[in-house]
Order: structure tokens, then C-alpha cells, then sequence
């Protein structure tokens, strides 16, 4: 009798290997494959943030406009137009937050059971259609696809520079948003609507959940076998999880249903090692860096660089700075943790850095054109950092840590928990931001580097275990001193 936690799952080639003989076995070798599912699950989540940017891009439009023109007394759009517009703002921006943050952990623990191909297909055309909780599908699917594709070597780099996609999608909905606000600001909405309903075609007709769906298997990782993690890992999580194999049964009917591992529980994934300090971190990074999404151009544009304020569709523009910073940060510090071997050192000292670099960018990056692009270049490089290698190369370690013997079935599920609390932290720093900033951006920015503070601190025993685990390796001997 079968466990009833138990479930088969039934995956096949998506439609392109009828339409395209070519792609399959053996002409394309697995590093074409690889390659492939990197770019379409790359091109996937960049839709998907590209279509959370206009909101960002039409706040200076509808709220208080800082240089009104005579000829228009009453600029914006009521309610937003009045004393309290940002308080209503900052709402809008919970409203969809909210929906994103708790549809996360339900998306999580779908995808686990579900075909991902399908289920993020009907993620990416209800985010075009409607956003709100549809845009929760995207991560944990991804996530996941990827985490059945390659291996820990290199993890920290290859997630680092494919998590750049977050930054992609921003910079291409900040571009194609602003360019049509001279049309009416409903188009800022449209257009990244029906860019990521055309993405969800390419997703249904070429993306490869798993290797074993077309009969490939990735290169043994010798990673994979090591008894300790990168979080200190040790035999007590071996019993939280029990690993069943899943045959398919000769007379049940199903042919070509495929061995699998069952699925994780929602409390078990919490309790594995590493998982609730990175999932509370997660939560003050991204409350930090979705202010930074939903209200840099309002910012940029109520804020005179070098005595001038700049217009709505130059303030959208400039805001790109940030996340081509964030495309540099999340690279360097997937390289830098893969060097080192420690995510959560690379993380904290991330962190820490953009502390300062955020009170220098509100200190001085009015002053000229050249100091507010080199200072925002900075703070997204080093806030953004910590934020994307948590969200992925973190997040797949903990989702095949030792302690579950490589069960690729709960990454989506450690992942849409890990990303799910930084949602949390998502949906209330926008509404924070629009209700503080009533009282003065400095309180803002003090709202953000207090965040920061706390999101370093929730790291420290994480850090002191993977300290801890150099020095016993003998390697970082001068750490010796505080980890015993």
C-alpha cells in the first residue's frame, strides 16, 4: 500500500521535442540542454519583473507632483494627489505584495507536486493577465528547474549571474514603461502584460523540467556527498526527512511514469538546518530592496539632482542605475561566495558595506548627475548582492542539503519558503515607505539601513558555524580565536 504522503508525478518532453526532432537524444548533448533551460528560465523571470515595474513608474504621475505646472493647478490623480497620496500609494503597493507573499508558500508546495512546465505557464499568462497572486508562481519554479539541472559546483557564480534577471526584468520594465507614459500611464501597464503572456508560449513549447524527462542524468557531484553543508549541517536533520522512491507499477495503467522522490512537508522544510535565519534575513534584504523597486522613481523625481528636478520619464529611466548595479552585485557575490565556499559570510559582509554606501548615496547623490548615478550604481550593487544569492545559490543548497539526501522535489518548496518570508518583508517596506516618507526621505533611508542592521545580525550564527567549519577544515586559522 502506498504512503499517502507518497505521490507519482508524470513528466514528459515538452512539445518542442515532437515539433523539433532534432533536440532530441542524442544530437544535442546535456550542456545544450543546460544552456537551454538557463535562458528560458532566465528569460521567464525577467517578464515577470518587468511586469511588477510599472507601478513604480507611474507613482510620480498619479501622486503630488513636486514641480507643478501653472496651467495645472491640481496635477495627479485624486486620492493619490492629496497630502496623504504616498500613504495610498504605499497601500496599492501592499495590496499586490500581500497577495505575491502569501500565494509564495502555497506556489512552493504546489509546484512540488505538479508538473513546473505547466504550472508556471499558467503563472506567467495570469501575471499578464491579471498580476497579483499568479506572479508567486514564477519563483519556486524556476528555482527549481535550475536546481534540477546543475550541480553545487559553481552554483554560487552560475546563480549569481542567471538571478541578474531580476535586475533585466526591472531595467527593461523601467525602459518600456517610461517610453509610453506620453501615451497615458495605462499603457505602462499593458505592454509588459502582453511581453510576458508571449514569454509563456516559450516556456509551454521548450522548457525541460528535469534531466530524466528526456532520459539524461547530470554528472555525478562529488559536492553532493559531503556529510556537512554549507550551513554546518549535521545527522540530526537526517531524520526529518524520509527519501521514498516511487516505481512505476507494471498493470496500473501508467506507462512512462518516472521514478520519484516524495515530496517535503511545509514544517519539516522549515525545520532544516539554515532555513529560518536565511528565510528572516531575506525578509529586511528584500523589505530594503523592494523600497528601492517601488519607490526609487519617486524618489529620484521629488529629489533636485544638482538643482533641477527631473521629469517623470527621465526619473524611470535614471532608476536602471540601481539595477545594473544589483546585475554586478548579485554576480560578484555568487563569485566571491563559490570562492570563499561561504554564502553567509559573502552575505553579511555585503550587508554591512551597504550601510554606509546607502547614508553617502542620501547624503550626496543630489549633488551632481555623475555622484547620484556612481552612488545608486553602488548602494544596488551592494544591497542587492546579499538578496540575490540568498534567493538562489542559498536557497538550492538548503534545498538539496546532505540532510535530505539530494530530494530535488523540496527545492521548490525551501525555496518558496526562503523567498515567501522575504515577500513578507516585500509587501511592508513600500507601505512603510509611503507612509514615513510624508514625514522626510532621511527617515526612509533610516528605515533601511536599521533593516540592513537587523538582516546581518539574524546571520551571525550562521556565519560562526561556517567559520567554524574553515577552521576545522584548517583553513581560515586566524577566525580561530571567536569560534572557540
Amino acid at each position: 500500500m502506498k504512503d499517502p504522503k507518497t505521490l507519482t508525478l508524470t513528466l514528459t518532453p515538452p512539445p518542442s521535442f515532437t515539433l523539433f526532432p532534432s533536440l532530441n537524444l542524442p544530437q544535442k548533448p546535456i550542456t545544450f540542454h543546460q544552456f537551454s533551460t538557463l535562458i528560458i528560465t532566465f528569460i521567464a523571470y525577467a517578464a515577470f519583473h518587468a511586469s511588477r515595474k510599472p507601478p513604480s513608474i507611474v507613482k510620480s504621475i498619479l501622486g503630488p507632483d513636486p514641480d507643478p505646472d501653472p496651467s495645472n493647478p491640481q496635477p495627479g490623480w485624486p486620492p493619490f494627489n492629496s497630502a496623504s497620496g504616498t500613504h495610498r500609494l504605499g497601500e496599492l503597493d501592499l495590496a499586490f505584495l500581500s497577495a505575491y507573499a502569501i500565494g509564495m508558500y502555497f506556489s512552493g508546495h504546489v509546484g512540488d507536486r505538479i508538473d513546473l512546465r505547466l504550472f508556471l505557464t499558467v503563472g506567467m499568462i495570469g501575471s499578464g493577465i491579471c498580476c497579483g497572486v499568479f506572479q508567486s508562481v514564477g519563483w519556486p519554479c524556476v528555482v527549481a528547474v535550475m536546481g534540477n539541472w546543475f550541480g553545487k559546483a559553481k552554483r554560487g557564480l552560475i546563480m549569481g549571474v542567471w538571478n541578474s534577471h531580476t535586475s533585466v526584468g526591472n531595467i527593461v520594465g523601467s525602459v518600456v514603461a517610461s517610453s509610453v507614459l506620453g501615451f497615458g500611464w495605462g499603457w505602462a501597464f499593458l505592454l509588459p502584460g502582453v511581453l510576458i503572456v508571449v514569454m509563456s508560449v516559450i516556456v509551454f513549447l521548450f522548457l525541460v523540467v528535469n534531466p530524466e524527462t528526456i532520459g539524461l542524468e547530470l554528472p555525478h557531484d562529488d559536492d553532493d556527498e559531503e556529510e556537512e553543508g554549507v550551513m554546518g549541517t549535521t545527522t540530526e536533520g537526517t531524520a526529518l526527512v524520509e527519501l521514498r522512491k516511487v516505481e512505476s507499477e507494471e498493470g496500473d495503467g501508467e506507462g512512462g511514469s518516472e521514478s520519484v522522490s516524495s515530496a517535503i512537508g511545509f514544517l519539516e522544510a522549515w525545520k532544516l538546518p539554515g532555513v529560518a535565519p536565511f528565510a528572516f534575513c531575506l525578509f529586511f534584504s528584500k523589505l530594503v530592496a523592494y523600497t528601492f523597486l517601488y519607490w526609487l522613481p519617486f524618489y529620484i523625481r521629488h529629489t533636485a539632482v544638482a538643482g533641477v528636478h527631473l521629469s517623470h520619464k527621465t526619473a524611470g529611466i535614471l532608476s536602471t542605475i540601481f539595477d545594473i548595479g544589483g546585475v554586478v552585485g548579485g554576480i560578484l557575490a555568487g563569485y566571491i561566495s563559490d570562492l570563499i565556499d561561504a554564502r553567509a559570510v559573502t552575505s553579511i559582509v555585503f550587508l554591512i558595506l551597504s550601510i554606509p554606501a546607502l547614508v553617502v548615496y542620501r547624503l550626496y547623490g543630489s549633488i551632481s548627475m555623475f555622484s547620484n548615478v556612481l552612488l545608486m550604481f553602488l548602494s544596488g550593487l551592494l544591497v542587492n548582492g546579499p538578496y540575490a544569492l540568498i534567493t538562489t545559490a542559498v536557497a538550492a543548497d538548503l534545498g538539496t542539503q546532505s540532510s535530505i539526501k539530494g530530494n530535488s522535489r523540496a527545492l521548490a518548496t525551501v525555496s518558496a519558503i526562503i523567498d515567501g518570508t522575504g515577500s513578507v518583508g516585500a509587501a511592508l517596506g513600500p507601505l512603510l515607505a509611503g507612509y514615513i516618507s510624508t514625514r522626510g526621505w532621511n527617515s526612509v533611508f533610516f528605515m533601511l539601513i536599521l533593516s540592513l542592521s537587523v538582516a546581518g545580525l539574524l546571520l551571525v550564527r550562521v556565519v560562526r558555524n561556517e567559520i567554524k567549519e574553515k577552521v576545522n577544515e584548517g583553513k581560515w586559522l586566524w577566525f580561530s580565536g571567536i569560534v572557540h
